[in-house]
């Protein structure tokens, strides 16, 4: 167990390879008049044996998907593509959100390729994924603009791919206070809110500071010997703090735990997207009575911790998965910590 500490200094504290879905023709929607929603798309891209396999349809705008081996290096891991053909249902279409869900393993992590009809490659992204060795997704703004397909290139036979989310989006003049601090203006389909990002240095605003504890991803467990240790000094009590962070693949209903002091303090409170993203991934077992889910992705979590938690000087964080969970990894870890201020708003309430 890493222990991790951080110092505040704010005013009041100092401290089967091809698979028989991959076919150039998609069972196609009926057709719509003119004018009317463009339609997301979601592509199995999962390498399911023929027999057991179902036919899926997409909108008209997906052509065809097909996989195919990769072009051979020499010194290099053979690699899978997933290629995708698409043309742009109107003139507006112009960047596609494609969100891919996909097994997070260190020597497997894919790359998307955008390429126009001569073979140009319009854009590439960075190997996706963190190899935090867990199910997970990651999101891709794609410029379409002359671009006609999309490749989704993985080392390896391609089966740590699961599928792929695909939605055009579309322009808006969007109004934000100027004083408040950066936040994502566009947040993903189905979200619940924009991700969580880790103050540079910490900050004080109407009497409460913010304090990053650990910006980078930590693997966690479910014994107190796996969790993710911080240790972060007070100069005062606060009135109440509040501990935020971003957590991988949780178990939904069983989420990670929090210790303060050496108090269990109980399971967090995740923020849960829609229920119709396919980020949340079914687990059923012999013995288990119905299903239970794991969201495949990112999302926030909050513990709320009393004042009677904490004290003066030093003081001890730990966050463990909750039970059930084997494996899961945290980031964005942060603290604020409320204190009175010269126009604090509270009443006085006396007993009767």
């Amino acid at each position: 167990m890493l222990l991790r500490a951080a110092a505040f200094f704010l005013l009041l504290i100092a401290s089967t390879r091809g698979q028989e879905f991959f076919v150039d023709t998609l069972a196609k929607p009926s057709a719509k008049p003119a004018g009317h929603k463009i339609e997301s798309a979601w592509l199995d891209l999962r390498q399911i044996p023929a027999a057991n396999s179902k036919p899926q349809a997409s909108p008209e705008w997906v052509e065809a998907i097909s996989i195919v081996p990769g072009k051979k290096t020499p010194g290099l891991p053979e690699s899978t593509i997933f290629r995708i053909r698409l043309t742009h249902p109107n003139s507006d279409a112009q960047v596609l959100f494609v969100r891919l869900f996909f097994d997070d393993n260190a020597e497997q992590k894919p790359q998307l390729t955008a390429w126009d009809e001569s073979g140009t490659v319009v854009m590439q992204s960075a190997p996706l994924g963190a190899g935090i060795g867990l199910p997970t997704s990651e999101s891709v703004m794609v410029p379409m603009v002359g671009a006609s397909t999309i490749d989704i290139e993985v080392p390896g036979d391609g089966k740590s791919i699961r599928g792929a989310y695909l939605d055009w989006m579309t322009h808006a003049e969007v109004l934000h206070p100027a004083s408040a601090e950066h936040r994502e203006l566009i947040p993903e389909p189905f979200a619940a809110m924009a991700p969580l990002h880790s103050a540079s240095q910490d900050t004080e605003r109407f009497g409460t500071v913010t304090a990053s504890l650990a910006d980078e991803m930590i693997r966690i467990g479910a014994s107190v010997s796996q969790g993710a240790a911080f240790q972060f000094g007070l100069e005062s009590q606060p009135l109440v703090a509040l501990i935020s962070f971003e957590v991988a693949s949780p178990n939904i209903a069983s989420p990670p735990e929090v210790y303060v002091n050496g108090e269990n303090l109980g399971a967090v409170s995740i923020i849960l997207p829609d229920l119709a993203d396919p980020a949340y991934r079914g687990q059923t077992a012999s013995l288990l009575r119905g299903m239970r889910f794991q969201y495949t992705g990112w999302i926030r979590a909050q513990k709320l911790v009393p004042a009677t938690n904490l004290k003066a000087g030093p003081n001890d964080l730990l966050i463990i998965s909750g039970p059930g969970t084997a494996a899961s990894a945290i980031r964005a870890t942060q603290i604020q910590l409320k204190y009175l201020w010269d126009k604090s708003d509270y009443q006085l309430q006396t007993d009767r």
